[in-house]
């Protein structure tokens, strides 16, 4: 296996206003875009040829990675005029693979944070002989999932909707957005048209007898649709939890990015990231969150579980915890947000408005 296809088309709605100037798989994660710790993992896996579908923003891809070679790989962009669904974006990139009809083509989404054998997913699909094999992974509570029961020899054997009852909760198992496609099973994919491969690629498939294959591996895997996740990621990543190759720098309790600032008295834990040009002020305590490039964190903010946006400035004294702060917003200080607030792009927020405690 030496051709990849990676889905970049998502508009990241979840994620807003992280995703409101950026495509969430660009979004950085442990200081280099998220996308850059797939891209290294494929190639750490064999992968040579890696073709992007994008749809949304897609003009920000191609100035940044290049033709790939800066990381070993050759890399080229097919950008969807109208939104094609998985399976769409799949069958729409066809024509740049070079794999002959029954090489088999790795396929994964740009929003999964995993530790996932790449190279035994691939084995997999070639000794059983499969059309195409999934890569499956257990979860504790499969309510909000999809559900992918096998047989012993791991066989697929249906695709089943979101569980509504207890009863319907078959297995644990779930499909965590990587396969490995005969190539010629990609060309049976309907063409020009929105195709949902979870919903109509993959069912049509075992309804016409084809051989789907799950493989099993629960190592790391994080979806990093929400705010929330992605933080989570970014700090797991910095701590060594999550396996890449592309982080830039030593895993440890911090990862503060050239020409960043941080005062000698500042306190960074649980993974933080401080991006290029970032300021964290004295007294600041920041941990698991993720300070995105130009940010500036004023004396005594203390911000946990926290994403703040590029330029962005958090002001004296304010309390953050599993927040979002939005590019070039302004947090004026002494102001406390909890749980779930996102704060747009450019808002101005003043001293003292927000709170979820006393002034005392």
């Amino acid at each position: 296996m030496t051709e990849a296809i990676l889905l970049v088309g998502g508009k990241g709605t979840r994620l807003r206003p992280l995703t409101v100037h950026t495509p969430k798989p660009m979004v950085r994660a442990a200081g280099v875009p998220f996308l850059t710790h797939q891209l290294a993992r494929a190639r750490a896996a064999g992968v040579e040829h890696i073709v992007l579908a994008t749809s949304y923003l897609a003009d920000v891809f191609e100035p940044y990675f290049g033709d790939g070679s800066s990381m070993g790989l050759h890399i080229e962009y097919v950008t969807e005029e109208e939104p094609l669904g998985t399976g769409g974006a799949i069958r729409n990139v066809a024509a740049r693979l070079h794999s002959g009809p029954d090489d088999p083509v790795l396929i994964f989404n740009g929003d999964i944070l995993t530790g996932l054998d790449i190279r035994r997913l691939v084995r997999t699909h070639e000794t059983s002989g499969a059309d195409v094999s999934l890569h499956l992974t257990k979860v504790t509570d499969p309510r909000a999932y999809g559900l992918v029961p096998t047989d012993d020899t791991g066989r697929v054997l249906a695709f089943l909707e979101k569980p509504q009852t207890p009863e319907e909760i078959v297995t644990d198992q779930i499909n965590a957005g990587a396969y490995v496609f005969r190539r010629s099973v990609i060309d049976t994919i309907p063409a020009g048209r929105p195709v949902s491969v979870e919903r109509e690629t993959f069912p049509g498939l075992l309804a016409a007898g084809a051989h789907l294959q799950g493989m099993v591996d629960s190592t790391y895997w994080l979806d990093l649709g929400t705010p929330a996740a992605f933080v989570r990621g970014s700090a797991d990543l910095v701590l060594g939890r999550a396996p890449s190759p592309a982080v830039p720098g030593r895993c440890g309790d911090r990862l503060v990015l050239p020409t960043a600032t941080v005062a000698p008295d500042a306190k960074l834990t649980g993974g933080t990231v401080v991006g290029e040009g970032a300021f964290v002020a004295e007294g600041a305590r920041v941990f698991g969150s993720t300070i995105l490039p130009g940010a500036v964190i004023e004396p005594g903010a203390v911000i946990t579980d926290s994403l703040i946006g590029t330029r962005a400035r958090v002001g004296e004294r304010s309390v953050l915890t599993g927040t979002v702060i939005g590019d070039g917003a302004i947090v004026g200080p002494d102001n406390e947000l909890r749980d779930g607030v996102r704060v747009w792009c450019d808002a101005r927020i003043p001293a003292g408005a927000l709170r979820f405690s006393s002034d005392q």
